[in-house]
């Protein structure tokens, strides 16, 4: 199975069964569009920030005068520390779906195991990820998170549908 990080990108938003079948594919295809998509996710985020940054500073001169003397060192290391924050939130939720989906499976009687959940999570939780990315820079709703992630699972639940079933019991 040959797929481009395009083909993953639009399987993740529109198509369940591709979803499913990412349980086949490499790790590293899916590492491949996971770093990638945080990445993605990283820049309106660092954007964010210095315009948080020149807003906050502009009140206080003596600040200013000092982040114009690291500005060379600020962003850098900003846009770093922004990645690897990013990059170990979403492989955490990555992680919880993926467990989330392990039950999925079983309560559905697929067949099904961790690694594969996981690869399956990592695109189900893009277009939620997009979505929270979307409406944060919007408006702040305390039901957000909870929605988002009901939409996380069930994406990981039409995916689901169409992992293999468990082989019947004996007669």
């Amino acid at each position: 199975m040959n797929v481009n990080l395009l083909q993953l990108l639009k399987a993740s938003i529109m198509e369940p069964k591709k979803q499913a079948a990412v349980r086949i594919l490499p790790i590293g295809k899916i590492m491949r569009f996971v770093f990638l998509f945080i990445l993605l996710l990283t820049i309106p985020a660092f954007i964010e920030f210095i315009d948080g940054l020149d807003s906050v500073s502009g009140d206080l001169e003596g600040f200013l005068l000092y982040i114009e003397k690291i500005e060379w060192l600020l962003y850098p290391l900003a846009f770093i520390m922004l990645f690897v924050s990013t990059t170990l939130y979403h492989f955490i939720k990555i992680s919880l779906f993926a467990w989330i989906g392990m039950a999925l499976l079983k309560w559905m009687k697929r067949r099904g195991e961790y690694r594969q959940m996981w690869r399956t999570a990592s695109l189900a939780v893009t277009v939620p990820t997009i979505i929270s990315v979307a409406v944060g820079f919007i408006a702040e709703n305390p039901w957000l998170p909870l929605l988002i992630s009901l939409l996380a699972i069930g994406y990981l639940y039409l995916a689901i549908k169409y992992y293999p079933k468990k082989p019947g019991g004996r007669k």
